[in-house]
C-alpha cells in the first residue's frame, strides 16, 4: 500500500468516526450520607451502589457518588453539581429525610427524577408538581408508625411518651403518632426533641420518665438512637421501648449493646429474610440481595439501609428500558420519560416487598414491607 492510499485511508476512517453517534451512557448522581450523624445508614447505601446494575437496557451506567455528611446543604451543592455539572439522568438520594427534602426543589427544576432513600411521607406526600419528580424506596413513617402502634396495642400499651430528633424526620414520625395513637387506644402523655449531635438528652428522658409512659417512642435514627435509649436505661425506666426504622443496621447493635436488649422497631424484611415465611413476597428478593452483599462485604454485616439503595436498581431497570423507547439519555426528554416510566411500574418484587408505583404513589409498597423485630442477644429476631 502507498504513503497515499495509507493516508487516504486514514483519513476516511476518521471522518467516519466522527459521524459515528456516540454511545449514550446513562449517568445517576448518588448523594449519601457517608460522614456525619448518618453515617451508619449512609455507608451500607454506599457499599450497595457497587453492587447494582452496570449496564441497562445496552447502555452503560455511570454513578457519580458523593457524600453529603448528612448535612442539607451539602446536599443540595451535591444535587446543584448533579444537575448543571453532571447533566445526570436521574439521582439516588439523600440518606435521611432533611437532605431529601431540601433537595426537591433543585431536582424538580431540573426536571431529574430522584429515588430518595430516606423516611418520611413527607418527601412524597401530599403530591405537588415539584414531588411529581421525586420517589423513595423505604417505608414511610406512616407505614412504621402503624405498625407500632398496632404491635404496642396487641400488648395492651395505653400512654406513650415520644423523644425525637429535632428535625423533619422527628417531627414528622410524631406528627403520624398524633394522628393515629387514639385509633387504638393509646395516649400520649410526653413528648420531647433532641439533636443528632447531642452528647446528653438527660432533661428530655427525666420528663418523658416522669409522665410514666407504658412505652417510649425513639423518633431518631442511626447510631445516635442509641442516646435516650441508654438514658432511660440509666433511669430505670421499665416500660417498652420502640425504634423509628432507621436503627436497623449492625453498627446500632454494636452501639446500643445491652442497652437496646429487648426493644422493638418496625424494619424491612430484609433484617429478618431468613425467618420470612416461604410464600412472603420479599424474601426472594431479599435473599438474594442478602447474599450479595454478605458475600462482598461479610456475613451479618446486612442492613434495611443496603436494601433501600438495592432497590432502586430494580426500579430504573424497569423504568429505563421503557423511557428508552421514547428519548436517550442526556435529555430532558428521557427524564421526564423516565419519570413517567417509573410511575408505571406495576407488581415488581423488591427487598422490601412489591412496588406499584402510580401519578399519586412514589412508594408503591403495601403493609406486606414491614416486619417488627425484638433486639434479642444483640441480633434482630421477628417478633
Amino acid at each position: 500500500m502507498t504513503r497515499h492510499s495509507i493516508h487516504r485511508y486514514a483519513t476516511l476512517a476518521l471522518l467516519a468516526a466522527c459521524t459515528l453517534p456516540a454511545i449514550a451512557q446513562i449517568k445517576i448522581g448518588v448523594t449519601l450520607s457517608t460522614t456525619g450523624p448518618a453515617v451508619s445508614l449512609g455507608i451500607p447505601e454506599k457499599n450497595t451502589i457497587a453492587l447494582l446494575p452496570k449496564t441497562i437496557a445496552g447502555k452503560s451506567v455511570e454513578y457519580i457518588v458523593l457524600d453529603d455528611a448528612s448535612d442539607t446543604s451539602a446536599a443540595v451543592v451535591n444535587t446543584r453539581r448533579f444537575t448543571l455539572e453532571d447533566k445526570v439522568d436521574a439521582i439516588i438520594g439523600s440518606t435521611t429525610t432533611p437532605n431529601s427534602l431540601a433537595m426537591t426543589d433543585l431536582v424538580a427544576e431540573a426536571a431529574t427524577p430522584t429515588i430518595s432513600l430516606a423516611s418520611s411521607a413527607r418527601i412524597i406526600e401530599p403530591m405537588t408538581a415539584k414531588k411529581a419528580w421525586v420517589f423513595k424506596t423505604p417505608q414511610t413513617d406512616t407505614m412504621m408508625v402503624l405498625a407500632i402502634l398496632e404491635h404496642a396495642s396487641k400488648r395492651g400499651i395505653k400512654t406513650m411518651g415520644y423523644i425525637g430528633f429535632n428535625d423533619a424526620l422527628g417531627e414528622a414520625f410524631y406528627a403520624e403518632f398524633e394522628k393515629f395513637a387514639s385509633v387504638r387506644q393509646i395516649r400520649i402523655v410526653a413528648n420531647e426533641r433532641f439533636a443528632p449531635r447531642d452528647t446528653s438528652v438527660t432533661a428530655q428522658v427525666i420528663k418523658v420518665a416522669a409522665a410514666n409512659p407504658d412505652m417510649v417512642v425513639i423518633g431518631a435514627s442511626g447510631t445516635p438512637a442509641v442516646l435516650p435509649a441508654r438514658a432511660l436505661n440509666e433511669r430505670g425506666y421499665k416500660g417498652s421501648v420502640y425504634f423509628n426504622h432507621g436503627v436497623a443496621n449492625n453498627d446500632f447493635l454494636r452501639v446500643g449493646g445491652k442497652g437496646v436488649e429487648g426493644m422493638f422497631l418496625p424494619t424491612s424484611p430484609v433484617v429478618v429474610a431468613a425467618a420470612l415465611p416461604a410464600n412472603h413476597p420479599a424474601k426472594a428478593r431479599a435473599m438474594d440481595y442478602v447474599k450479595r452483599y454478605e458475600s462482598a462485604y461479610g456475613v451479618g454485616s446486612v442492613s434495611a439501609f443496603g436494601a433501600y439503595t438495592w432497590d432502586a436498581g430494580p426500579l430504573l431497570s424497569q423504568a429505563i428500558p421503557v423511557a428508552l423507547k421514547t428519548a436517550q439519555p442526556g435529555t430532558r426528554e428521557f427524564r421526564t420519560a423516565l419519570r413517567d416510566a417509573l410511575e408505571g411500574v406495576r407488581d415488581l418484587p423488591v427487598s422490601n416487598g412489591v412496588s406499584n408505583m402510580s401519578k399519586n404513589d412514589h412508594l408503591g409498597l403495601d403493609q406486606r414491607a414491614r416486619v417488627i423485630v425484638r433486639i434479642e442477644g444483640g441480633k434482630w429476631k421477628l417478633d
